[in-house]
């Protein structure tokens, strides 16, 4: 889609989750509530997902929203959940796709582990019935929880977490081992840009160096748990660093938090510089 698309539309949202990972909302729903909020730039990035991107460039195209194809992928790196966001992926590339392939099917192993580590502990949930929630879309621990809540064996979402499945809880098995590189390196290999996603969350500046050293872009700078100290921080450290600057509502669901799409409310300069870093990187210019 062109820059001008939508141009009479001032704000982008860079961090949207669907229920082809943990979101709630179909993609479908995504883009009528871009729609109400007009939004002229939107991505739709899953976890270890690109499966709503091509329905995305459709429905983008329809309601002159751009769509940015993104994706989040997820590493542990000293018991830490580190997210990135890898932006402009080739969503035909073939590499990315099979280790997209692998990492779902890492998830469903893992998922299976830990509904069998909390029936264990007397805890009697169904596999089927995370499954049931799941779809077809990447499952996760938010899944589980849902399936934990909706069958009345804990008392609030964050319960699971905390009893359960979190880190250094009794039911917690880890993820798919990848290193930052690895994750860096199937970003950038399908023409994308690789961002860390809320830095001020994950708490690991201390690695940002190294991961710059292994192709790291850019850091999101705004994200709704980010205070005005975390992104006057960030933007400078961008600076500095000479890393893009992105943000997001990282929406998830309308039920489970109050993130909304669209907040914040985040100008359009942020995508043109976006553009002009995958030039930079990649030599490939997107108008």
């Amino acid at each position: 889609m062109h820059e001008e698309d939508g141009v009479g539309r001032k704000y982008v949202d860079l961090h949207i989750h669907t229920s082809y990972s943990d979101g709630e909302c179909s993609t479908e729903t995504i883009f009528e509530i871009a729609e109400k909020k007009e939004l002229r730039t939107i991505s739709i990035t899953d976890h270890d997902n690109i499966d709503a991107n091509p329905l995305a460039l459709q429905l983008g195209k329809k309601k002159g929203i751009e769509v940015i194809c993104g994706t989040e992928l997820s590493l542990e790196i000293e018991g830490v959940d580190v997210h990135i966001l890898g932006y402009f992926v080739d969503i035909n590339n073939k590499n990315l796709k099979n280790k997209l392939k692998e990492m779902k099917e890492a998830r469903l192993i893992r998922a299976k582990k830990i509904v069998h580590n909390l029936n264990r502990q007397g805890i009697d949930l169904r596999f089927e019935t995370v499954l049931k929630i799941a779809g077809n879309g990447a499952i996760g621990r938010p899944h589980i929880a849902t399936a934990m809540l909706n069958e009345e064996l804990i008392y609030s979402f964050k319960e699971a977490f905390d009893k359960y499945i979190g880190y250094n809880s009794p039911a917690y098995e880890e993820k798919l081992q990848l290193s930052p590189k690895e994750v860096f390196r199937i970003i950038l290999d399908s023409g994308g840009i690789p961002v860390l996603a809320h830095p001020g969350v994950t708490r690991i500046d201390h690695l940002i160096p190294k991961f710059i050293d292994a192709g790291l872009a850019g850091l999101e700078v705004y994200h709704p748990e980010h205070n005005s100290s975390a992104k006057r921080f960030y933007r400078e450290y961008c600076r500095k660093r000479n890393l893009v600057i992105t943000g997001g509502s990282d929406f998830h669901s309308h039920t489970q938090s109050k993130v909304e799409i669209g907040i914040p409310k985040l100008q359009y300069s942020i995508v043109r510089n976006l553009k002009q870093k995958l030039e930079n990187i990649h030599g490939k210019k997107v108008f």
